[in-house]
């Protein structure tokens, strides 16, 4: 007879987004060291999201990193929506820090328009130093597009991803991507190797109903935990992001 296995002991620690219907369609939260693809078209909340996700993670005294590629911080936090939850002393403690890619870069001395392969690693291993010397339990990158264009081929893409992921997953780091893709894309990243290589996908879309322009939200894949497909209609809100089921035929629940 075979032994019994103890399934409990392989349920993954989860790491509690702090947005409600997420977590609830992510049966309890993203799998602890998952890197996830938060991908969708131009104004679909995708660096909200994001960033609440950090903010809710710095709330519960874990540090949190956001690298921003192609805005500056400082223009960032002005267009944040204002959060009821958000507290500045998360910035003044450490809890929650902004890096931007372009100081990064410059520190490397990678101000070149095309990465080799070796520069692929040494942007790694900075990206990992911080994560280290600050304990960095969460981190957004916005976007990985942004990134990928100096990458430019597959090979390098698929490289880097593979690499971030594993190395932000041995320290403990939950980590997003987020990817811009064009909205009439039939794919969930510009290059097409992000999605594959990614533990998870959440896209982020836009639906007319009734003459509005809806933002929708649907967990497309996540290792490691059962999960929602259901897509759901998203809200950005002073009191964070709400989601709402859609019901089949574009209706939404409740409404």
């Amino acid at each position: 007879m075979a032994p019994k296995v103890n399934l409990s002991t392989s349920v993954r620690e989860r790491c509690v987004t702090g947005i409600q219907g997420l977590d609830n369609a992510l049966d309890g939260g993203i799998p602890r060291g998952n890197t996830i693809l938060v991908t969708g078209s131009c104004g679909t909340g995708k660096t909200t999201l994001s960033l609440e996700f950090l903010v809710h993670g710095a709330l519960d005294d874990e540090t949190c990193l956001f690298i921003s590629v192609t805005e500056s911080s400082e223009k960032l936090l002005n267009n944040i929506i204002p959060y009821d939850f958000f507290e500045e002393s998360l910035i003044k403690k450490g809890k929650l820090i902004f890096v931007d890619m372009p100081v990064v870069y410059e520190k490397l001395g990678l101000d070149k328009l095309e990465f080799q392969l070796e520069e692929v690693d040494v942007l790694v291993r900075a990206i990992a130093d911080i994560v280290k010397e600050m304990d960095v339990k969460r981190l957004v990158i916005d976007s990985i597009t942004s990134v990928c264009y100096r990458l430019r081929t597959q090979e390098k893409i698929r490289d880097f991803i593979l690499k971030i992921g594993a190395t932000l997953s041995s320290l403990g780091c939950t980590s997003i991507l987020v990817s811009e893709i064009s909205p009439v894309e039939e794919r969930y990243s510009l290059f097409g190797v992000e999605e594959a290589i990614a533990d998870g996908i959440i896209f982020m879309g836009n639906l007319e109903r009734r003459g509005d322009l809806l933002r929708t939200l649907q967990v497309v894949k996540m290792r490691g935990t059962q999960h929602s497909r259901t897509k759901y209609v998203l809200d950005l809100t002073s009191a964070g992001v709400l989601l709402v089921p859609l019901l089949k035929g574009g209706s939404v629940a409740g409404g």
